[in-house]
């Protein structure tokens, strides 16, 4: 079995120009709290970056400061914010893939998918990604799903729009080549020791046996 990998996860770094969504300041962290995880990442194969929501710091703080370490990331963008006040534009999706950056769908408008009718079902998981493909120009099969949240039946529509690989926020380490990806969302109070727990994988059996339960019984419901 190949050696398992730990995804990070950041949605908002430093000021923001924008109103968050209610709870969303828990995953914004501060410059020095991100440039305390990347320096933690540099020479670890074994972890992989990811961004969420498309916020206007992936471009303005994100981007840099990966460049800088020569490190890189996975952007999951919300298509349907592109250009809104304090999100990415086009022009800065552009800039990230020159910059060797990869460029994932994180849906349309930030809805919970495990609410969603057919028809807001096929602007999450089949406009997102057409729109991000033409502004782009690479081909977009990886998802990220909104809060987290999916079950059974979120996780069949997207085998049916052909999904290559969805990423949660389940927590823990995960198979470097599973379709579905446990995540590690970077929160407002980390710190090293929270850096060092989940970067060397010290959880204790219990919380690893509870993040298994969660997910099985997250994949069943429905």
């Amino acid at each position: 079995m190949a050696p398992r990998v730990v995804n990070l996860t950041v949605h908002g770094v430093g000021p923001t120009s924008r109103a968050l969504e209610p709870g969303e300041d828990r995953t914004w962290v501060t410059v020095e709290q991100f440039e305390q995880v990347l320096d933690a990442v540099v020479g670890r194969p074994d972890v992989r970056i990811t961004f969420d929501d498309g916020n206007a710091s992936d471009i303005e703080i994100g981007l840099p400061r990966l460049l800088e370490r020569g490190l890189s990331a996975e952007f999951f963008v919300l298509a349907g914010k592109l250009g809104e006040p304090g999100r990415l534009t086009r022009q800065d999706v552009k800039e990230l893939v020159a910059a060797g950056m990869r460029i994932g769908s994180h849906g349309w408008a930030h809805r919970d998918w495990r609410r969603i009718d057919e028809r807001q079902a096929a602007e999450e998981m089949g406009d997102s990604p057409r729109v991000l493909e033409d502004v782009s120009g690479q081909p977009i099969t990886t998802v990220a799903i909104p809060f987290g949240s999916y079950d059974r039946h979120v996780l069949s529509r997207l085998r049916k729009a052909e999904v290559t690989r969805v990423y949660t926020s389940d927590g823990g380490r995960a198979n470097p080549d599973s379709w579905l990806q446990a995540r590690n969302s970077l929160h407002h109070d980390l710190g090293p020791d929270w850096i060092h727990q989940v970067l060397d994988g010290s959880d204790s059996p219990k919380l690893r046996a509870r993040r298994l339960a969660a997910r099985v019984v997250k994949r069943l419901r429905g």
